[in-house]
């Protein structure tokens, strides 16, 4: 065990010891997964992205079907070809691959930094929750990812997902 884990093991101790002799300590356990995955405002993200980069999606799915094609065209008329069409053809297909392989970085990174966006929002709307019902029901400390077991008594989960779907 690293020398941080086993601070943060005795600190966490040493104020559930001081808390229990103090009175009462309400815990409470957060699976974040299980939040980002439910929340109404994960499934609005994934519907906003997908109608967002649908159109091209589309638009590179029609250009790899064209590319296929003008492949097969070469493959059954080459022989057939002169020199120069063959050669012509073949470098066509080359250029719109090369085109086609730009076009799908370019989609596929502006797809992960939308995507990134959307994500972080969720973030910062799941922690605003938590900590708002943290403070409405009085809980003295809530453990989210990390947790190892937490029975149905202290994982209030649930709670926070009616939180968001409530959109508070």
């Amino acid at each position: 065990m690293t020398t941080k884990r086993v601070a943060g093991l005795l600190f966490i101790g040493l104020f559930m010891t001081s808390a229990v002799m103090a009175g009462d300590l309400k815990i409470g356990v957060v699976n974040t997964q299980k939040l980002l995955e439910k929340a109404p405002q994960a499934e609005k993200a994934k519907k906003e992205l997908e109608r967002e980069f649908s159109p091209r999606d589309k638009r590179l799915v029609a250009e790899q079907k064209d590319i296929k094609q003008m492949e097969e065209k070469l493959a059954k008329e080459g022989a057939v070809m002169s020199d120069g069409e063959r050669q012509k053809l073949d470098k066509e297909i080359l250029n719109r691959k090369r085109e086609g392989k730009r076009l799908q970085d370019e989609f596929r990174e502006d797809f992960n930094i939308r995507r990134n966006e959307e994500l972080g929002k969720l973030q910062r709307e799941v922690v605003e929750a938590i900590q708002q019902l943290a403070k409405e029901e009085s809980f003295d400390l809530l453990l989210a990812d990390g947790v190892v077991y937490a029975s149905d008594q202290v994982d209030v989960t649930d709670k926070v997902l009616k939180k968001l779907q409530s959109g508070k």
